[in-house]
């Protein structure tokens, strides 16, 4: 499992080079092919014994932040999102300006805030540096630099906690099937790909080149077993499994590929579970417009707290979800 270590690196939508370096790295001597696209995205290829059909793995490698938007006369720094990121959520937050600036998020005192008045939004939030003023910190800080946070990854034996967990998770369980299969049955790319927290950007490049059958989605999914949320709210549940999706925001999974997913899971013995809330969308809505419509499916780990600058995974949840994807790839029962 790659999963710490992953976490740890930077890798802000647009700036997933450390990232990539890191897979690649790791990957390169136990693929047959392997390349890097000009948008980004890393590919790797496992030949098949059969050749004649061609199946796509995908898992994003970027994960949501910020970036300097304006340096103000205090020396203070205005950031906005990049990707689908709360302003609640970032609140004194340790972070990271750049490669090796270390800033906390700040917002006005609660001592000093009106009651029911006081709205925390990206425009009233501000990074600490330590500047004494605008002309020392535009000497260290550019307008457009990256903002990411800073967390450690940590485990207790059950439970895996740390940041960027959407869609690092989904790369170590990649890079573990890559590692643990030899001759696949029909030719397998392994795609780790760029800007998808802004918008689904590089998995239609990858589909362009590599002109998958079949595109399986390994993602990281929300967890509905939070405090207060009622049950039949609830998306997906720690402990159960990895979540196999029929819809989501943007596409309805392709019948055929979803009924051997879940089919694979029952055969293989391993437990899963439906993500039962369809908000939120993958690279899968992209393949599916891509080319001649890739039919696609998507397999989560279930996960608490994502787009956060912490996130909760339950251990077997990462381990089945790994399983699946190697039986996926074993079997080739997917490929339609």
């Amino acid at each position: 499992m790659y999963l710490k270590e992953l976490s740890e690196i930077s890798g802000i939508s647009g700036q997933e080079k450390d990232v990539r370096a890191y897979i690649s790295e790791r990957i390169a001597p136990l693929a047959d092919e392997i390349w890097t696209d000009p948008l980004g995205n890393l590919i790797a290829v496992k030949k098949g014994r059969k050749g004649d059909k061609r199946l796509l793995l995908a898992a994003h490698m970027d994960e949501v932040g910020m970036m300097v938007t304006r340096i103000n006369d205090d020396g203070t720094l205005s950031v906005m999102p990049v990707g689908g990121l709360r302003p609640e959520v970032v609140v004194g937050k340790q972070v990271m300006v750049g490669d090796a600036l270390i800033g906390v998020i700040g917002f006005k005192p609660i001592h000093l805030q009106k009651k029911d008045t006081e709205k925390i939004e990206w425009s009233n939030l501000r990074v600490y540096c330590g500047f004494a003023n605008k002309e020392e910190a535009k000497e260290n800080v550019k307008i457009g630099t990256y903002v990411s946070f800073v967390t450690k990854f940590s485990e207790n034996g059950v439970f895996f906690s740390g940041k960027a967990f959407d869609d690092r998770g989904g790369c170590s369980v990649l890079m573990d099937v890559i590692e643990s299969i030899d001759t696949p049955p029909f030719d397998t790319i392994f795609s780790f790909v760029v800007q998808e927290e802004t918008g689904l950007r590089g998995s239609a490049v990858v589909a362009e080149q590599v002109k998958p059958d079949v595109a399986i989605v390994v993602e990281t999914t929300t967890a509905g077993d939070v405090p207060e949320l009622e049950k039949y709210r609830w998306a997906t549940h720690l402990g159960d499994g990895p979540a196999i999706t029929f819809m989501h925001r943007g596409y309805v999974v392709d019948p055929r590929i979803f009924e051997r997913l879940v089919s694979l899971a029952q055969k293989a013995g391993i437990p899963f579970q439906y993500k039962m809330r369809t908000a939120g969308g993958t690279d899968a809505a992209r393949f599916a417009r891509s080319l001649y419509g890739v039919p696609s499916g998507v397999v989560s780990i279930p996960c608490r707290y994502i787009h956060s600058p912490l996130s909760v995974m339950h251990r077997d949840d990462y381990r089945y979800t790994a399983e699946l994807i190697k039986h996926v790839v074993e079997t080739g029962e997917v490929i339609l």
